[in-house]
């Protein structure tokens, strides 16, 4: 069973940061794409940053240059650096899997940002 389990939401002030980490079990993290969406309030679910097999990585324009993903293939975990939060990074932020038995998700957790 594929289980991936976020870690390290929270409250922080503007221009604060976070770093969450997803833990990843029950298949091969190494040979799969990761990433992180995020549901801000009251919207659709929205790319944030995307890491492959390869170690190539996508970042969303509009966190280009503050967020920073990363992948630990000895551990099987995906991490999202966030620097220089602002208040519209609010919302609940999920890790997402892609394997070639299908894509899982994380239960999601909750960052907030206070201005």
């Amino acid at each position: 069973q594929v289980q991936l389990v976020e870690t390290g939401g929270g409250l922080v002030q503007t221009g604060g940061s976070l770093r969450l980490s997803c833990a990843v079990s029950g298949t091969i993290f190494r040979t799969s794409a990761a990433g992180w969406y995020r549901r801000p309030p009251g919207k659709q679910r929205e790319v944030v940053a995307l890491i492959m097999s390869s170690g190539d990585t996508y970042v969303a324009d509009y966190v280009k240059g503050r967020f920073t993903i990363s992948r630990d293939n000895v551990k099987s975990t995906v991490s999202l650096q966030m620097d220089s939060l602002k208040p519209e990074d609010t919302g609940i932020y999920y890790c997402s899997l892609e394997t070639g038995g299908g894509d899982y998700w994380g239960q999601g957790t909750q960052v907030t940002v206070s201005s």
